[in-house]
């Protein structure tokens, strides 16, 4: 009888998983506003400039360590802050941003395809980006 019960909750979490996937649209599918299938810089960037305005609570127009989370790594962070403020205006946030694209740009096209982005900089870029 257990076995049972086990066998169906596994079949449902497993159901669940997969209407759960399915459901979210792919990164390219949501920021991908000419619609050619690949993330240019500009769509990354416009992206990444509503995610740092989401995350900028206090309103000093720079994000610190709370703010930012666990979407960039101490040391990303502290590369990505060159005044040493402990803080990332968005200029800097845009240049972190710029750099992933470009790391994670390996055919150099100038855009993103969904292969790239699961890249590892793909990755974090998303992060920046969601």
């Amino acid at each position: 009888m257990d076995r049972k019960l086990i066998a169906v909750a596994l079949c449902a979490g497993l159901a669940g998983a997969v209407v759960s996937a399915q459901a979210a649209p792919s990164p390219i599918k949501t920021f991908d506003a000419d619609n050619d299938g690949t993330l240019d810089l500009a769509e990354v960037n416009k992206a990444a400039e509503a995610t740092f305005a989401k995350l900028e609570k206090d309103n000093d127009q720079t994000l610190d360590r709370k703010e930012i989370g666990k979407r960039v790594s101490a040391k990303d962070f502290a590369a990505a802050d060159p005044d040493d403020d402990g803080t990332l205006s968005k200029n800097e946030y845009l240049a972190l941003v710029a750099s992933l694209f470009k790391e994670a740009d390996k055919d150099n096209e100038g855009t993103l395809d969904a292969k790239e982005l699961k890249s590892k900089p793909g990755r974090a870029l998303l992060q920046l980006m969601q």
